[in-house]
């Protein structure tokens, strides 16, 4: 873990860079109204007919645009590069819907051949009794509900020798149809997919010549004000899911390639089809592998008397799954798709309820344009808050929220996944006090209680003593010298704005609370950074700096005290302390730390207000605190107060004159 941080190399996973990055508090999220939700939802459900064709010539613009490019870089012109793509595209999903009408055509001539086995799996299970009862409990439910009709046929008036019972008259209907009512009845049912058909085909033709107009368009209707964040959003939304169908579709080959000759093997038949359907399946989220499993597992069922080729054929289906989902998947996709996994669930459902199984297949794809929209458009950034994947609060709001909540395990998880990258100090410093300064605000403006800060502040205190042995194994690295041709600790190799500790050896510490039960806990956080410098720190809560304990306090063999201020407002009570712990002890360097997120911008005014303040230092983030405390510097010497000054001005020329006298 840590020589991933040494050596800086930063995982893929979460991009904790960008995340612990200092940024600007986020406006509150704007909902659409009911109305207007409504109201776009009724004319996607009751326009599908129109929207569903655009819809889906929109994305195989966005899959094809691609091949086009790389068409029109070999010298293909723009037209012809268009066309040949389109018509291949298509060509191939002909190809593929004969393949698969001709195998289940064929399936369908075999079906009477396996009625024979079914039947005889269906006796052995009754005749052992699996499913306790349940088959033969079903048995006699239909043979009940046959008495039942055969009763009522017989409570029907019975035939009497003077009225007897008459024959049906058997009744043929012959219709007359003329040729071409017959034609009209094979080829009506063919003409509104092939009509629809064409017509994607027409249009994702025109959307790909005329893509950049559509673009400019597009721009110009939406994102003029704002040409640099328009255009960020139309090229996100094309990369993305352009490569999510390329990869998907790879993925899906794949996948489909060992299944077809896994069951060619098995000597299930058709296994042809089932390959073509689990490629095709697998762009349905979730639910399309089960799919793609159930067929030819029912198949397995009727061609074989035994149960061997059932379970071979599962364990093909899973394994296959196993090795698509935990290794393809991650090695072919770079970024997935940027939604959460719930997002695509309910992203099924209501395409599904929207438009039908072609709005089941669409889900994803048209919910990543969502998502990608709502990054980008402020109007919209719900949906990118609702379907994304990216974390919604910032890691500091997060912390403070398990801190609220009363619960430091959850807080100590979300610790140790940032310290799998980051330092200590680095933690505390952007994450940590951040969070208690969120606390510390609403303690000021009175939405916190008593009990409530004493509570985040507990909480506080319990995830420090979590990560005690994260502080210990840094502080055990630290203490490893580097092999040759290694970089050092904090060196080169992880980063140049990484800083430079200083060693703490054979120097002792106070950290000290300021004014609460938060700062006490800032001052828990500070002595931990210290000890893993190798300083020896101890901590003191801010009710021990009152007037009549400060005296009480073991100074003989602390070198610096350092005072802790969540509230940036506390300058006079910061001066009133530096001025009683120097009196207690005249060698003591005394630094003061006035917490902030952004750290120590301006080091005159620091250096200044230190001076105002007779401090050995002021700071404002963990590594000024650290450097400072852990400096060699010598004591800045107690200043007199004015009155007291005065006295000795007035006493001095006294003194002269006694010693003259004398």
């Amino acid at each position: 873990m840590a020589a991933n941080r040494r050596n800086g190399t930063a995982s893929p996973a979460h991009g904790l860079e960008d995340i612990l990055a200092a940024a600007a508090p986020h406006p509150r999220t704007s909902l659409p109204n009911v109305a207007t939700t409504v109201t776009m939802v009724a004319a996607l459900y009751f326009g599908r007919e129109v929207f569903l064709p655009i819809a889906i010539a929109l994305l195989l613009t966005f899959a094809l645009a691609p091949l086009v490019a790389t068409l029109k870089r070999v010298g293909i012109p723009r037209i012809a590069a268009v066309i040949a793509s389109v018509l291949g595209a298509f060509a191939a999903l002909a190809l593929f819907s004969f393949i698969v009408v001709t195998q289940v055509s064929e399936l369908a001539q075999n079906i009477p051949v396996y009625q024979t086995n079914i039947l005889t799996k269906i006796r052995s299970l009754k005749e052992t009794g699996v499913g306790g009862g349940i088959i033969a409990k079903l048995s006699r439910v239909v043979e009940r509900v046959g008495q039942e009709i055969d009763r009522q046929d017989a409570s029907l008036p019975a035939a009497t020798p003077d009225k007897p019972a008459r024959e049906p008259v058997p009744v043929e209907i012959v219709a007359r149809e003329r040729p071409l009512e017959v034609l009209q009845n094979i080829v009506g049912p063919l003409i509104s997919p092939l009509g629809s058909a064409g017509l994607i085909i027409v249009v994702v033709i025109f959307m790909l010549l005329e893509r950049e107009d559509l673009r400019d368009r597009f721009i110009r209707l939406v994102g003029y004000g704002d040409l640099h964040r328009t255009t960020e959003a139309l090229q996100e939304a094309g990369k993305r899911v352009g490569r999510y169908l390329l990869m998907q579709l790879v993925v899906n080959i794949v996948y489909a390639i060992p299944i077809a000759a896994g069951l060619w093997i098995l000597g299930i038949p058709n296994a042809l089809l089932w390959g073509l359907l689990a490629l095709a399946l697998r762009f349905v989220p979730y639910i399309g592998p089960a799919i793609g499993m159930l067929l030819p597992l029912l198949l397995a069922l009727a061609v074989a008397p035994g149960w061997s080729l059932v379970l071979w054929t599962a364990a093909l289906f899973v394994v296959m799954e196993l090795v698509t989902g935990n290794v393809v998947e991650p090695w072919l996709y770079g970024s997935r798709t940027g939604l959460s996994p719930l997002a695509i669930i309910v992203a099924a459902i209501f395409w599904t309820w929207l438009w039908g199984p072609l709005g089941l297949v669409l889900s994803t794809p048209l919910t990543v344009c969502l998502v990608v929209l709502g990054r980008h458009v402020p109007q919209f950034e719900f949906l990118d808050v609702l379907f994304g994947n990216e974390p919604v609060l910032e890691p500091h709001a997060r912390l403070y929220q398990r801190l609220l909540a009363g619960d430091p395990e959850e807080a100590t998880d979300h610790a140790e996944e940032i310290l799998e990258e980051k330092y200590l100090f680095e933690f505390y410093d952007k994450v940590a006090i951040p969070a208690l300064l969120l606390g510390e605000r609403d303690r000021a403006r009175g939405v916190m209680g008593d009990l409530q800060r004493r509570q985040v502040a507990a909480s506080a205190l319990t995830l420090v003593a979590n990560l005690d042995d994260e502080a210990q194994q840094e502080a055990a690295e630290e203490d490893v010298p580097p092999e040759a041709g290694e970089p050092g600790d904090h060196a080169d190799g992880a980063g140049e704005d990484e800083p430079d500790l200083p060693d703490g050896s054979d120097m002792s510490v106070l950290c000290v609370g300021g004014r609460g039960e938060l700062d006490d806990a800032t001052a828990a956080m500070l002595a931990q950074v210290l000890e893993v410098q190798g300083a020896t720190a101890s901590k003191a809560g801010f009710a021990e700096m009152e007037p009549a304990s400060i005296r009480r306090l073991e100074l003989a063999a602390v070198d610096t005290v350092v005072i802790g201020f969540l509230n940036r407002d506390s300058v006079k009570h910061a001066r009133f302390l530096v001025r009683r712990l120097k009196r207690a002890k005249a060698a003591l360097r005394v630094g003061i730390v006035f917490w902030s997120e952004t750290g120590n911008d301006d080091k005159e005014a620091s250096a200044r207000l230190a001076q105002d303040m007779n401090a050995d230092f002021v700071a404002h983030g963990m590594v000024d605190a650290v450097v400072g405390a852990l400096s060699n510097e010598p004591p800045v010497a107690l200043k007199l107060i004015a009155k007291r000054r005065m006295r000795r001005q007035r006493a001095a020329p006294k003194k002269v004159q006694a010693a003259t006298a004398s």
